[in-house]
Parts: structure tokens; sequence; C-alpha cells
């Protein structure tokens, strides 16, 4: 054999396995496409194949008996508030307080130096003794005149000098009686007492210090009081809601207002609950032309002088009557562009959006004025998931309200 024919042998032999094995491997790749071979998946097969739904969590709308309350901030103030000056000029005697006691009308505070006011108020009673007895005088001169006058023996004009005379005595004495009118209160101021019930602050003088007095100039600060019960509390009102109150309150919708007194609440902001129940005494005459914001006051009883005026607080009025309302979680709102939607689920599975006008929140929940019914089955978890007109996998939850107390 020669080299030659040796090497075409060898060519046509590796031809020949090369085209077994390409002839085997097509055979397996179409049983594998036909699905022949088994434990094997197609892809047409594996396209057929969807996910399931994802999974959701509904329930129905929570549905309770409430008030809608409108919540306001505002700041408590005293009833009383009144600042302590003297009224009469002296050395600052004596303090008969102690810095932020409680004090009651009419209690001593302090004592200027009493002795140049009873100096002065027994000068004017001797002044009133003089006069009293030029009054005297004048009386019995002018009875001797009128008798002399009968006889004819005392001329008429001297009889009438007698008589101006009585009256410039009688004028005499009610100027002197003045005086020492006006000696005994300054005498009385230089005793200086509490003129309300309530907290006193700061002694601002000191024992010793000269005391400027009196209605003009500039008279001496020496300390303030502020009533403590009852007290006051001031908020503004929007322009929107007063109005607001104002229409319902013409429809008689607020029953509280129809007294003339409306309930509130309000609480300090360390405070969860609404212990505080007071009553709307006041709303102011006119709506700031600026903030657009009309003042309102309310006033609530402070037995245990709990509250200070200063403070800030938070306070609550009726919004509405009594009613059955409509709540779901605020989480459960979306926004599509300017409307609110809720996704809800039908019988099929099938993601249904509502629009819906969403009120206040209440007790965590966001209320639902119109929109929802009380059989919607309301996507409150894996909202993100759910796409309106979508499949779902809806599983059973329940809303739960929350007393969550708003910042």
């Amino acid at each position: 054999m020669t080299e030659g024919s040796f090497h075409r042998r060898r060519s046509g032999a590796v031809w020949l396995v090369g085209a077994v094995l390409a002839l085997a491997a097509g055979g397996g790749a179409w049983l594998w496409y036909d699905g022949s071979l088994p434990g094997t998946t197609t892809p047409a097969q594996a396209q057929t194949a969807a996910p399931p739904p994802p999974p959701v969590t509904v329930s129905h709308p929570l549905r309770r008996d409430l008030i809608e309350w409108d919540e306001f901030t505002g700041q408590f103030g005293a009833v009383d508030y009144v600042e302590i000056r003297a009224r009469v000029p002296g050395y600052l005697q004596s303090i008969h307080f102690q810095d932020g006691q409680i004090v009651q009308k009419g209690a001593l505070l302090f004592v200027i130096d009493p002795r140049p006011y009873e100096a002065a108020l027994a000068s004017a009673k001797a002044q009133l003794a003089q006069s009293n007895a030029r009054l005297d005088l004048a009386n019995q001169q002018l009875a001797r005149a009128g008798a002399l006058r009968q006889r004819d023996v005392l001329s008429a004009s001297t009889y009438d000098e007698r008589v101006q005379e009585v009256r410039v005595a009688a004028a005499g004495v009610e100027v002197s009686r003045s005086a020492v009118q006006t000696a005994e209160l300054d005498l009385e101021f230089t005793r200086i007492t509490a003129p309300v019930s309530g907290r006193v602050s700061q002694r601002e003088v000191s024992i010793g210090n000269l005391i400027a007095g009196g209605t003009g100039g500039a008279p001496t600060l020496l300390t303030t009081i502020v009533s403590l019960d009852p007290i006051y509390f001031n908020f503004d009102m929007s322009e929107s809601d007063f109005l607001a109150y104002q229409r319902a309150t013409a429809r008689g919708l607020l029953a509280q207002q129809r007294d003339g007194a409306v309930g509130v609440q309000a609480r300090l902001f360390d405070e969860r609950d609404w212990p505080l129940e007071g009553r709307i005494d006041f709303v102011d005459n006119q709506v700031d032309r600026g903030a657009g914001t009309i003042r309102v006051r309310a006033v609530f009883d402070n037995p245990t002088m709990m509250l200070t005026p200063g403070q800030f607080g938070r306070l609550r009025l009726p919004g509405s009557e009594r009613y059955t309302a409509t709540l779901v979680p605020d989480s459960a709102i979306v926004s599509d562009q300017s409307s609110k939607i809720v996704l809800t689920v039908a019988e099929d599975g099938t993601v249904v959006p509502k629009p819906v006008r969403p009120g206040p929140i209440e007790d965590g929940l966001r209320i639902i004025r119109s929109g929802l019914e009380p059989t919607d089955r309301v996507i409150i978890s894996g909202i993100v998931r759910a796409r309106p007109g979508s499949k779902v996998t809806p599983q059973d939850g329940e809303i739960q309200p929350e007393q969550v107390a708003s910042p």
C-alpha cells in the first residue's frame, strides 16, 4: 500500500465518524425540543407556565361611630394678669410672700414705710377739726345776727355777711374732710395687697429701696400675679374653618353650638389622651387680613394648677355630629394625579381602583367620605405588587384602629 492511498483512507474514516456524531447530536436536539425525552420542558411549555398572581392582604373598610374633630395648636393664657405697682412713693419696709407662691385675693404682699402718711393723716384730721370749729362759730354768729335782724337792730348787709361766712366755713369742712380721706387712702396704699388670686412672680425690688409711686410718671413695678383657675386657651382658626363652622351652625348640624357653648377638649404635648374639658367662650370680631385667621378662645377649669399661662398645647373641637364613618389605613390610599384612589379586589381576583374622597385622620386611620362600600375588599398590604386590571391572590386581613396622639 502506498503512502498516498493510506492518507486517503484515513481521511475518509474521520469524515464518516464526524457525520455519525453530527447525526446523533441533531437527533437528540430534536427529541429535546419535541419533548420526547422524559423529564424535559420545551421552550413553548416554559412560556405557557406563567407565575401565580402575587399575594396581597385585603380587608373590608372599618366602620365606626365617631365624631370628627378639628385640631389646633394654641397657648394657655391667664384670665387675669396684674402688674403690682406702688400707688404712693416711699421706702419699701417689708415683703410678705415667697417668689412663685400661690396667693389669695387680699393677701398682704408689700409694706411701704407708713410713718410719713400717718403724720399726713393726723395733720389732715387736725385741719378738719379747725374747719368744724370755724363752722360752729359761723353758725353761732349767724344765729345772733338773725335775732338782731328780727328786731331791726342789725343791718341787712351785715346779716348777709354772716350767712356767707357759714357757707365758707361749711365748704372748708368739706375740703378738710376730703384731705382726710386722701390721707387715709395714701396710708392704706402703703400696704400693697393681691388684687386677684393666683401665682405671684418674683420680687423686682428688695427691702430698703425707694419706691416711685403715683398714677403719673413711671411707678415702680414690684411683681406680677397671674390667675390660674380658670385658665384661657387662645388659638387661631383659618378663615375656611371659621366659615365652615358658621354654615354648620346655621344649618343646625352642630348641636353643641345651639346653646351658645361649644364643648372642646385639650391636652399638653406630652399627653396622649384629651383629659381637659372646656368650652369656647369668645370669637374675635374680625378676621386678620394678613394671616387670614381669626382669634378664638376657650376656657378650662384648672383646680390642680397644673396648667400654666404661656404653655403650648393642642385643642380639638367637634367638626361633625356623631355618625358611622368608613376608615382605611392611610397607606392604602394612592395618588393618581389630582385624585385619590383605593385599590380593591374583585371576586375573580382582579384589582379594581376606586376614586375616593378622603377626610381627616381618626385613631390613626383615614376617614373616607365617599367612594367606598362596606363590602369592598381593600388592599391594605402588598399594594406595590398590585396593578389596576391585574390579578392578585387576596389574603384576608383586618384593619385595626391606632390610638395615636397627634404630634
